[in-house]
Order: C-alpha cells, then sequence, then structure tokens
C-alpha cells in the first residue's frame, strides 16, 4: 500500500511502499477514502510533540470503508467509518472510570501511537471509530472528526465554566473556528472572530459565515465577550482573550500545543474569570457531536490535495494560506 511516512521528525514526508496492515481482535481494516489534514499533525512532524514514535504515518480525520475485521467486531465489510484522534484507552484508571477517558495516562492517539491516514489503508479499534451515513461527502466529513470534534468539546467546556455564553470570541479562524462557527449560529449564538493581523480573507470569510465582527487579533472587540476559544497556538493570545471577556468569564484554550504564556497583570484574570485547556476528546463527545451535525449540519469548506501532496498541505497550513480544512483525497 502506500503511505506517507514521518521517518525523522523536522523532515518531510516521504512516499512509500508498506505491507498491507491485517486487523487483530476488536479491529477493522479500512480503506481510506480521505483525511484531513489537522495543525495536530503539523506539531507532529515539527518536533514540537513528546516522544514522537518514528516511523509513523500521520493522520487522525480519517473517513473510509470497512474492507475486513479481526475477531469480536459488529461491523461488517462497505460499513463507512470515522477515525478520530482518540485511538485505544486503557479502560480502568480513574479518568476511565470517570468518564474522563480523554485524560487517559496510557491513552493512544491515531497518528501519533497508532497508524494514521495518510495511506491507502489503516487498522483501528472499532470501539473508537464513529459510523459516518453512507453518501456523505467523504472529503466534507474528515475535518470533523478532529477539528470539528476539538471545537465542540472546547464549546461545551467553555458553557460549563461560563454561565450564558451567548457571544464567543474565536481567536485563530482556521479548521477548527470555520466549523465551531456553524454550529454557534445555528444554536442562536453569536461569534467573534479574531485573525492574523491584517487577514482581510480570513475576516472576509469570517463575516460570510455569519460573525457579529471580525478583526485581527490585535484589536479588541465591540461587546465584551462572555467567553473566548483559542485555537491559534499562541501564547500570546490569553491575555489578549483575558482583556476580551466580561467578569466571569472564560477563556478555554483547544490546541495540543501552544508557545509560552507570557506574564500578565493579575487584574485582568480578576473578576472570576477563568483559564481551561481542553484535551483530546471522548467517545461520547463524537456521539453528541455527530448527532448535533445531523441535526443541524454544517458546511466544511475544504482545500483538496492528493495523498502524494501531503507534504504541500502541510506547508500551506503552516504559512495560513488556508481558509477552512486541507483535506488529502486518497
Amino acid at each position: 500500500m502506500r503511505a506517507m511516512v514521518l521517518n525523522a521528525v523536522g523532515e518531510p514526508l516521504e512516499q512509500a511502499e508498506l505491507p498491507m496492515p491485517q486487523p487483530g481482535a476488536n479491529e477493522v481494516l479500512i480503506k481510506v477514502l480521505a483525511c484531513g489534514v489537522c495543525r495536530t499533525d503539523l506539531h507532529l512532524v515539527s518536533g514540537e510533540l513528546p516522544d514522537v514514535r518514528t516511523p509513523i504515518i500521520p493522520g487522525h480525520e480519517i473517513v473510509g470503508k470497512v474492507v475486513s475485521t479481526g475477531a469480536d467486531v459488529p461491523l461488517e465489510s462497505g460499513n463507512l467509518v470515522g477515525i478520530p484522534w482518540l485511538g485505544w484507552t486503557c479502560g480502568d484508571c480513574k479518568f476511565c472510570q470517570i468518564d474522563r477517558e480523554n485524560l487517559c495516562d496510557k491513552a493512544r492517539f491515531t497518528g501519533y501511537h497508532l497508524d494514521g491516514g495518510y495511506c491507502d489503508y489503516t487498522v483501528a479499534d472499532h470501539r473508537y471509530c464513529i459510523p459516518i451515513d453512507h453518501g456523505a461527502n467523504v472529503a466534507e466529513i474528515a475535518p470533523l472528526l478532529c477539528a470539528g470534534l476539538i471545537g465542540y468539546r472546547c464549546l461545551k467546556i467553555a458553557d460549563t465554566l461560563c454561565r450564558h455564553n451567548e457571544k464567543i470570541g474565536l481567536f485563530g479562524f482556521g479548521a477548527a473556528a470555520h466549523i465551531l462557527a456553524q454550529v454557534i449560529v445555528k444554536h442562536g449564538r453569536n461569534f467573534f472572530a479574531f485573525t492574523r493581523p491584517d487577514d482581510m480573507d480570513a475576516q472576509r470569510f469570517a463575516n460570510r459565515l455569519g460573525a457579529a465582527w471580525a478583526g485581527g487579533s490585535n484589536q479588541s472587540p465591540p461587546d465584551l465577550l462572555d467567553s473566548a476559544i483559542i485555537f491559534a497556538p499562541a501564547g500570546d493570545l490569553i491575555p489578549q482573550a483575558l482583556r476580551s471577556v466580561r467578569k466571569g468569564g472564560a477563556v478555554v484554550c483547544g490546541g495540543i500545543h501552544m508557545s509560552d504564556i507570557p506574564t500578565f497583570p493579575y487584574a485582568i484574570l480578576w473578576g472570576e474569570r477563568q483559564i481551561s485547556s481542553v484535551a483530546n476528546l471522548t467517545r461520547q463527545d463524537g456521539i453528541e457531536f455527530f448527532e448535533t451535525v445531523n441535526q443541524m449540519p454544517v458546511h466544511t469548506h475544504i482545500h483538496p490535495y492528493p495523498l502524494t501532496e501531503a507534504n504541500q498541505a502541510l506547508e500551506d497550513l503552516r504559512c495560513g494560506k488556508l481558509n477552512g480544512a486541507a483535506v488529502l483525497i486518497v
């Protein structure tokens, strides 16, 4: 099978011909149809995540068809499934026992510990796969499996921390933000888009999706926000976000990696403002999010690339050239 492989951190992916993987117990062999290109992949390739296993096939926004199964798998050949970031948890630790499997210390993640979807075929534990409706546009579904899911969890955490969460700032208007923006609007709430300074294309994109306001991350919104969700991996956005939220508001950081947070005055945290991170996702998040998407469909704006152009897709993502999400069409 064809695969784009990371053989050494910091180096470009290399095209390789590899043996066909075989499913074990509880696993399915998937023919990959599409795989989203996520900022986490960029962090992995760049060496910004710890203990990267090499060689590794990246990719954790996978949509594909079941080809064959191992023992104890209820899925059938031809079933369409999504494979997200969370690939396996122990089920026994204190986090797994209190429905916080996203924090499991022994968790394995797709495209990080387990080979992912930058390839023709991959295997996955069926218990962590998400059923996808037949007839779905697989390229548009792919970004929902991480960008969509992590945005959903960020909003869920923000709603928990912040009462009356009606005005929501989105810092970094990329794949996750443009999906979450549509969910926010369909809930009858308002989003405020913060882009790179002078990125007028991204601001126009946000306005087309219904932004109450769109501007640079160096600007202040016209109203104080109830919460702010930061998708950009820039720690210096946290003080800016704190200055933009009202008393009792919350700032939620959605990235797996972020640059160092600068010191800031206590005055902008005071007033019972809160800062939280979001780590990974749970299977329950997947169930809830896809139920939401089925009830109020969202449209992902995609930039398709052939599998062999995975390095170009990563570079375009790095340079901020994409409004929406990059997707490898396998």
